[in-house]
């Protein structure tokens, strides 16, 4: 099943199938010219010819170039949340530091094949959207929602802070490594897989 943006990016949801795809096919074609272009040549115009629709497809569903990529970033992180979920199927309920490692992982793989990501991901790096949304609290919350059942934790506010921290500097430290590296600097990377184990052994050990 194609994951659908949150409602709060779309002027209106898609009820029937047909538009659903279509709805998809724009999404699409932000993420591949946002790729090409880069955000400030991006154009609703050049959208719609990419996904093969009317300008008016595009504007039925989005105001804007802006709110298109707040709906990509957020079909990023609801993808995303997918694909940790099934590789948790797979770990065991105390390998905690096996989750971690699905976690970054998988974020790791899309920023280095999905459309767009690399500059999008889940709204972080380019300055559209609302800048209080605060996207790593959302990708937090989501790691909290997926990990804590699977731990057999509480979701408390103890649990979300530490892994809001965990998330924030892994955040950091994965732009450096792509700074470094256009694939991803190796070394970086197994840095920040040390140092959230060290850092979350104190709370999940």
């Amino acid at each position: 099943m194609t994951a659908m943006p949150h409602p709060t990016s779309l002027r209106r949801a898609p009820v029937q199938q047909r538009s659903a795809e279509r709805l998809s096919r724009i999404i699409d074609a932000c993420a591949e010219l946002l790729d090409e272009q880069g955000y400030d040549e991006l154009s609703t115009r050049a959208v719609a010819t990419r996904a093969d629709v009317p300008i008016g497809s595009v504007y039925r569903f989005f105001s804007n170039k802006r709110a298109m990529v707040d709906a990509l970033a957020e079909r990023n992180l609801e993808r995303y949340a997918e694909r940790v979920a099934e590789r948790l199927g797979a770990i065991a309920a105390d390998d905690w530091r096996g989750a971690m490692d699905a976690f970054l992982d998988e974020y790791l793989a899309m920023k280095r094949t999905a459309p767009g990501f690399s500059l999008v991901d889940f709204g972080t790096q380019i300055p559209v959207g609302d800048p209080d949304a605060d996207p790593n609290h959302r990708v937090a919350d989501t790691l909290t929602d997926l990990l804590a059942p699977h731990l057999g934790r509480t979701p408390d506010p103890d649990l979300r802070r530490t892994f809001l921290v965990a998330v924030e500097s892994a955040d950091a430290l994965v732009r450096l490594a792509f700074r470094l590296d256009p694939s991803g600097d190796e070394r970086i990377i197994g840095e920040i897989r040390q140092l959230l184990r060290a850092y979350l052994a104190r709370v999940l050990d």
